[in-house]
């Protein structure tokens, strides 16, 4: 069965890795049927410093905006507008 190779930037952890090798697997034993047993995923981190696109390294790119932190949901105020009758 096939052996697939992952390159992608450092960083991302081992919870991540291990759910995307359990998606693979299961990806590509519903398309070409097989094992899951005969099925390899081959990580490889690779360094911004070592990856350019277009020319260019992607460590000399503008780092990506961290992600947005997720305000509170608003509350509503009660249906009295929290006065008391």
């Amino acid at each position: 069965m096939p052996t697939i190779h992952v390159e992608l930037f450092a960083g991302r952890t081992v919870e991540q890795k291990r759910a995307l090798a359990r998606a693979l697997t299961e990806a590509t034993v519903a398309t070409l049927g097989g094992s899951a047993d005969g099925i390899d995923v081959i990580f490889t981190d690779v360094q911004r410093h070592d990856w350019a696109t277009g020319g260019q390294l992607w460590s000399d790119r503008a780092s990506p905006a961290p992600p947005a932190q997720q305000q509170p949901a608003a509350r509503s105020a009660p249906p009295d507008g929290g006065q008391q009758q």
